[in-house]
């Protein structure tokens, strides 16, 4: 099976936690995208009635574009499932699922829906989960004005940062207009305290590490599906 199949397979196999009238938060990324897709299909084969919310622009206007009903959270301030991807999935030392999630720039509208959410459900393909976080590098969004300051303070504390570009060269900017600092850390052996020291540094919007958050891992490979509780 390859990457992309693995994705579709998994997009299909959440697209059946959606129910009719439940708000779902849509995720962003290449399986989320994949998921929307489905939904949309969903939706226009069943009739079902739901209404979304997206965590990216782009999450937004496909969702848009397929005929989903997709609003802002001041309109559906909670969601009763949120179905996102991720760039890494490990089982934290109490058990739980910890992610790496901001490969696609928009962690931290994925952070504020996934905390909206009554369930989180994480969708990737077996090639996301490992033992321990750190392998992907920890996206860390920036306020402009504060990106030598915390460039500084992340060097100090050994997390290796570099502020990403586009394919162009050009400097990467999120939704929200601020910057994103890419920490080749390696692995993290302790999520909770790294991600403590980076959100305490002033300047820092929001980092990659997801922990506790998600309820469930649908987990795509080569025997289908399994399910990671969290």
């Amino acid at each position: 099976m390859t990457q992309d199949e693995a994705k579709r397979l998994v997009a299909k196999r959440a697209v059946e936690f959606v129910e009719d009238g439940m708000a779902v938060g849509l995720g962003t990324g290449s399986t989320s995208r994949m998921f929307i897709e489905e939904l949309g299909a969903k939706v226009k084969a069943t009739g079902i009635k739901i209404r979304c919310v997206a965590s990216s622009d782009a999450s937004q206007e496909l969702g848009q574009s397929l005929g989903l009903e997709v609003v802002s959270l001041a309109e559906l301030p909670e969601v009763d499932v949120y179905i996102d991807g991720a760039d890494e999935v490990a089982r934290d030392s109490d058990g739980s699922l910890a992610l790496i999630k901001g490969g696609g720039g928009a962690l931290l509208r994925e952070k504020i829906v996934a905390s909206s959410a009554k369930k989180f459900i994480v969708v990737v393909d077996s090639t996301k989960v490992v033992e321990k976080l750190g392998k992907f590098p920890l996206p860390i969004e920036v306020i402009k004005m504060a990106l030598p300051l915390v460039e500084g303070k992340l060097t100090v504390l050994g997390l290796n940062p570099k502020q990403r570009k586009k394919a162009d060269g050009s400097v990467y900017l999120t939704d929200e207009k601020n910057y994103i600092l890419d920490c080749a850390a390696g692995v993290i052996e302790n999520p909770e305290e790294t991600a403590a020291e980076v959100r305490g540094i002033v300047g820092v919007v929001e980092h990659g590490l997801f922990l506790g958050m998600a309820a469930m891992a649908l987990v795509a490979g080569d025997d289908g599906v399994t399910e990671m509780q969290g």
